[in-house]
């Protein structure tokens, strides 16, 4: 069995020597609770893991933990602790990490710093946890590395063991393009480096994977297909994961004789008055300060609740080593001290302000005592505290949630705002106060079915699951150059065979790319191959293009074949007639169009080809520094105006490619099988479009791709240029396949 190593910036424990006898203070944090949870939801059932390795820098010294390691072994995990200089911990930490990369990646740029000597600490202690791990690692160990204090790690292992399993967890979210590219650019490109080093790298929400996928293309120029990317001849995973509770344990809360004590002395203390209550980190992100705008909102335009209600506003202290946090909870505390001064009375006050940590019970009894919770964040990767509340929820309560946290994507039931606007902030709240009890339990118990299907089990172990599920689709598309005895082998199955289909690409593999598209017509050796594999009767030859109808029929419509033009938009079967695949009308191109058009102006060498259903902008000519600048750019704009529509971009080699959904030389080349019923399939092309070939005709067809890139064909051969010989070889008689590779 494979051991699971979890990486984080900090070990899930801190110790308290104090009092002479060592305490063990578990950290507070979403990622703590969760593992944990898992740990203690599997104690029974157990893992496929021999053992759980914890590997994090530490509070206490190297010879504290000499001392008491003993009793710090054990349990759900062994602990492995890293240690730091802690003038470089304080650089990476304080400063790379929670000054440049935290306000950044939470849209606050304003905040940000960009200091050389921060980043220097951060690839210095990012190399300290890989000199660790690669020396505790085997080969058949799981790593997953967690959160954006460690996101160079996965390439550094990577570099140690080339086959390692890494996975990489972002806890918070991964910011659009336009927010992310704010970084140096000897920064920016080596974060996503740094994440591509893992297998299978995942995200709270679909967005943060999308825009993550969307500056690894931007910056690098990688290609993907969906939400696999192709880099050093590997595939990446980047997909959504939204982390999960221990569902049952704040459900098993509310049975809780000491739990529901604390909560009906609450209850009983307030008397009738409605609880609101809202537990945060001391940080600007969770949008505090807005929070107490429309709670002073409220309680100034619906004055009939004053005495009504009491807001409990719990922070949890948080980096007070950092200047700007200091000075935040001092901006907070001077505004509880304004609501109470101006509303309250001599029997009440509406805000009840601790800056306290909060343990479980406590934590449980608020959940339960709550009438409403008030989780406004300004931004916020997940938000674990909603899904608590949900959890722990029984005869009712309303969850007003920030629209802009990563579980507004899970909790729709929630009353969701903007935590900017006071005036909808205070609506909401007077809204949710006045809410039957009926609809209460009926929006809870959609959210609590939710979050108990998914919950922190079932969000390791899928995360785990695809991480095996990669790793598997890696080794099967590893790059198979054709080897002589295979070629030996194709020709053996094609000779036997009484018929047989073979597809071909055109551009990049019957011919050579041309500066100008329309000068890449076929060559006399070309047409004479094709016109001899066709006459024989046992072969059905398609040609199988992006090209258009018109072009093709020109080119090679005096042959007997079956032709595909516009990826699958139009087929010709063999002495037959061109049909058209789909009844969408063309005036989509006249959105598209102008944007295209816009890119050739703005980019010298560049150009649009106009087909029936297709747009395309080829860059090929282009300086290659700009064409694929401006490729980028011309990419992100079109996935924005064709979301939610019939369309979709292709983005090939050298060209971007608007077209219709649904149609793809996938489908065709799959519908092209089922009508020939072959005994011998053989497919060859060299462009992203060509993959989804490839994956249709899975063991259905010889499969090869041009180049040496990872691909999902069965092999590869080296360059366009070896296609025909390659084809003459295995397709013909002994005396033309006297020429070899």
């Amino acid at each position: 069995m494979s051991r699971l190593i979890i990486i984080s910036n900090r070990l899930p424990f801190s110790l308290d020597l104090s009092e002479g006898d060592v305490q063990i203070r578990q950290s507070s944090g979403g990622l703590v609770s969760a593992i944990k949870g898992y740990f203690e939801g599997t104690a029974d059932t157990g893992t496929k893991f021999s053992e759980k390795i914890w590997v994090g820098s530490c509070d206490f010294s190297k010879e504290n933990w000499d001392a008491h390691k003993g009793s710090l072994q054990g349990g759900d995990f062994t602990v492995e602790p890293v240690f730091m200089d802690q003038e470089v911990y304080s650089n990476y930490y304080n400063g790379f990490s929670n000054s440049t990369l935290w306000p950044l990646f939470h849209y606050f740029p304003s905040l940000t710093e960009y200091k050389k000597e921060h980043f220097k600490a951060y690839i210095a202690v990012n190399k300290i946890f890989a000199k660790r791990i690669i020396e505790i690692m085997r080969p058949d160990d799981v790593i997953w590395v967690h959160d954006y204090q460690l996101m160079i790690l996965p390439r550094l292992i990577r570099k140690a063991n080339i086959d390692a399993t890494i996975g990489f967890f972002l806890h918070i979210p991964f910011p659009t393009y336009e927010i992310y590219r704010l970084l140096p650019l000897q920064w920016k490109k080596a974060i996503l480096k740094g994440l591509l080093g893992s297998d299978l790298v995942g995200f709270h929400t679909y967005d943060y994977a999308q825009y993550f996928i969307n500056s690894v293309k931007m910056i690098l120029g990688l290609d993907n297909h969906y939400n696999i990317l192709h880099y050093q001849n590997r595939l990446v995973k980047a997909d959504l994961f939204p982390i999960g509770i221990d569902y049952k344990k704040f459900k098993k809360a509310s049975e809780d004789e000491a739990i529901i004590t604390f909560r009906n002395e609450l209850l009983s203390n307030f008397g009738d008055k409605k609880i609101i209550f809202s537990v945060d980190r001391l940080d600007y992100t969770k949008g505090l300060n807005y929070r107490l705008n429309g709670y002073e909102n409220f309680l100034e335009r619906y004055p009939e609740w004053r005495e009504k209600v009491i807001f409990i506003f719990n922070i949890i202290p948080s980096r007070d080593n950092i200047p700007a946090y200091n000075k935040r909870r001092k901006m907070i505390e001077e505004k509880v001290s304004a609501i109470n001064g101006r509303f309250s009375s001599i029997k009440w006050q509406p805000l009840l302000y601790r800056y306290n940590h909060l343990g479980f019970n406590e934590l449980c009894g608020l959940y339960q005592a709550a009438h409403i919770a008030l989780i406004t964040p300004l931004r916020d990767g997940m938000n674990l505290v909603a899904k608590e509340f949900v959890a722990s929820c029984n005869d009712g309560g309303v969850l007003i949630l920030s629209e802009l946290t990563g579980a507004a994507s899970e909790l729709n039931e929630a009353s969701q705002v903007n935590p900017t606007d006071a005036e909808e902030l205070a609506d909401t709240i007077a809204s949710a106060l006045k809410m039957p009890l009926e609809e209460q339990k009926e929006r809870m118990k959609a959210m609590q079915q939710r979050l108990a299907d998914y919950d922190v089990v079932r969000w390791v172990n899928d995360f785990l699951e695809q991480l095996s599920s990669i790793k598997k689709e890696q080794q099967k598309l590893q790059v198979k150059m054709l080897e002589p005895k295979i070629v030996s082998k194709i020709k053996a199955d094609y000779e036997k065979a009484g018929k047989r289909l073979i597809l071909l690409d055109y551009d990049g593999t019957l011919a050579p790319f041309t500066k100008i598209p329309s000068h890449a017509a076929p060559d006399k050796n070309t047409l004479e191959f094709l016109n001899k594999i066709s006459s024989d009767d046992r072969n059905e030859v398609a040609i199988i293009s992006g090209r258009d109808s018109k072009t093709l029929s020109k080119w090679l419509g005096h042959l007997s074949l079956t032709f595909v033009s516009e990826h699958g938009v139009y087929i010709k079967y063999k002495n037959q007639e061109w049909e058209c695949q789909t009844s969408v009308a063309p005036e989509w191109k006249d959105a598209v169009r102008p944007m295209l058009q816009s890119c050739v102006t703005r980019c010298a060498g560049s150009l649009i080809e106009e087909k029936q259903n297709t747009l395309s902008w080829h860059y090929r000519n282009t300086h290659q520094g700009l064409g694929f600048i401006r490729s980028r750019e011309l990419l992100n704009n079109l996935m924005q105006l064709t979301s939610n529509t019939p369309l979709q971009v292709i983005d090939g080699n050298k060209v971007l490619e608007v077209r219709l959904t649904g149609v793809d030389k996938g489908i065709t080349a799959l519908k092209l099988h089922n009508h020939f019923n072959p005994e011998f399939t053989l497919c060859i092309g060299d462009d992203t479009t060509d993959e989804d070939m490839f994956k249709s005709l899975e063991k259905k067809a010889y499969t090869i791709k041009i180049g040496n890139d990872a691909t999902a064909a069965n092999y590869n051969i080296p360059t366009q240029a070896d296609v025909l010989p390659f084809l003459e070889q295995v397709l013909t008689t002994p005396k033309v396949a006297a020429e070899t590779l």
